[in-house]
């Protein structure tokens, strides 16, 4: 063998601010069991799960103790990146590096520039290039690879994708912690959180999609493993609580009934979380049949309530489309969270701030509200180039002379609190116990630990809106509490 040890590290140290809970890296869980066999042994470590990593010395000491001798680092999220650069131009240099991500993918030449320790950058999914590479193969014949050679970068071809069911699926031993949903570190669930990839590629040509149009990426089509395949792959994990990771998982109604059919026969007694697009409406005996099987949690991308922008971003539905298929959705008990964009071209203030209205007109439990932003490749930047008045920054986030970047934050932050009001945290609440995500004890432990935290604001804020007076103002009037429930006891008198 080429290599005695291989680490595999997903570099990313903290969550971006948007995530909830620690998903377990999958992507790069795929890689490292592709790995085994061709290498002595795979380490395979995620530095958001060991705090005594996160020092660039204690896993330059890590490195060393352990006699590794490869070093493969997943590059795959905007947030960060810069981080992420640092800890990989921190690497001793007399160890192979190899790079492999989507961010890896669409920043090539730069990563080259940027970190010039890099010897080899995989391009779109690692699996058989990683395999070849072990194999000790000639460079210039791998598919999908970028390298260095006598000071130049050499592009190879791009790979042609291996069939879905080639490729194994996780070797979950290979963790080195067990993963739960968690918010700011605080555990929400101590029956356990896991990521199940069902499928690779969509069928849909939104505008947000970037890798089709990389030149040196690859866009696969839509390609969905076997149901067979994924119950035996659920009963590799203990975890109660699982992530359906596809951006769809809901595009064949057949495939999933099979699913569903499947875990209800092999009596699988999990709760499941998935991404769903509004055809899902339109399959209701699928969605009785998903429900008795455990599913419980549907992330829908909604983006927008208005017509101009679902076109402006290709979604292939209108307003009309959403209110009409969520009138069919309201009467099946799932936990509906949808996905709103704002900030979007020719965007007004009033339309953006109709995002928690129109949410709660539809029916839906929770919202995320983002700012627009652009990939490197992004179909929507030559939109934005050519718009007069609108812009993006150095991490991609558009804005406009009309909305700068710190007003969009503003109207970020008051979309959240108008929807997010305290009865329907109360709503929130109690939905939640309906889906068994989270059992009595995960339920008790949150009000004990973050409700705290959380009510003085909520009360603060009602108590603005009755006196109109700020919460600075209020904090003021008040006396300094001894502890979080003082401060609770405090407001109520108020």
């Amino acid at each position: 063998m080429k290599y005695n040890h291989a680490l595999v590290l997903n570099p990313y140290v903290k969550e971006s601010s948007a995530a909830m809970g620690f998903f377990p890296p999958t992507g790069l869980e795929y890689v490292a069991t592709a790995m085994e066999g061709l290498v002595g042994r795979v380490s395979l470590v995620d530095m958001r799960q060991e705090p005594d990593l996160q020092n660039p010395e204690s896993l330059i000491r890590f490195i060393e103790s352990e006699n590794v001798d490869l070093i493969c680092i997943s590059c795959n999220w905007s947030y960060y990146f810069k981080n992420v650069i640092a800890i990989i131009n921190h690497m001793p240099k007399e160890i192979d590096l190899i790079v492999g991500g989507q961010q890896a993918t669409d920043y090539v030449e730069e990563l080259f520039e940027w970190c010039p320790n890099i010897g080899i950058i995989v391009r779109g999914e690692g699996e058989e290039p990683m395999q070849d590479i072990l194999l000790d193969k000639d460079l210039g014949d791998i598919k999908g690879i970028s390298f260095r050679s006598n000071g130049r970068i050499v592009h190879n071809p791009t790979r042609e994708l291996a069939p879905i069911e080639s490729l194994k699926y996780p070797n979950r031993k290979l963790r080195r912690s067990k993963y739960y949903l968690k918010n700011k570190n605080v555990v929400l669930s101590e029956s356990g959180f896991d990521t199940i990839l069902t499928a690779r590629g969509c069928p849909y040509n939104c505008k947000f999609c970037t890798i089709s149009i990389n030149p040196l990426g690859q866009k696969r089509s839509y390609a969905a493993r076997s149901a067979e395949s994924i119950v035996e792959e659920l009963k590799t994990t203990d975890a109660r609580v699982i992530f359906m990771a596809d951006d769809n998982f809901f595009v064949d109604h057949r495939r999933i009934t099979r699913i569903c059919d499947l875990i209800i026969q092999e009596k699988i007694n999990k709760r499941f979380v998935a991404h769903a697009r509004l055809e899902v409406a339109k399959h209701p005996k699928m969605l009785e049949r998903a429900y008795e099987a455990g599913f419980r949690v549907m992330l829908m991308g909604i983006e927008s309530p208005h017509d101009k922008i679902l076109k402006q971003f290709n979604k292939g539905f209108t307003r009309k489309d959403i209110e009409e298929s969520f009138a069919v959705l309201r009467s099946f008990p799932f936990y509906y969270h949808a996905y709103f964009i704002f900030g979007n071209i020719d965007e007004t203030r009033d339309e953006m701030l109709y995002i928690p209205e129109f949410a709660d007109r539809i029916g839906v439990d929770s919202i995320s509200a983002m700012k627009l932003r652009l990939e490197k490749y992004s179909a929507m930047k030559d939109m934005i180039e050519k718009t007069p008045g609108y812009h993006y920054n150095t991490t991609g986030f558009v804005y406009s002379d009309t909305y700068d970047i710190d007003e969009l934050g503003r109207i970020g932050k008051k979309i959240k609190k108008q929807f997010y009001t305290p009865s329907r945290l109360v709503k929130i609440f109690k939905k939640l116990k309906t889906t068994e995500i989270f059992t009595k004890e995960d339920l008790w432990r949150f009000l004990t630990r973050r409700l705290p935290l959380l009510i003085p604001r909520l009360l603060a804020r009602e108590v603005e809106k009755k006196t109109g007076r700020t919460r600075k103002k209020l904090r003021r009037m008040l006396p300094a509490p001894k502890d979080e429930l003082s401060k609770i006891n405090i407001r109520k008198k108020l």
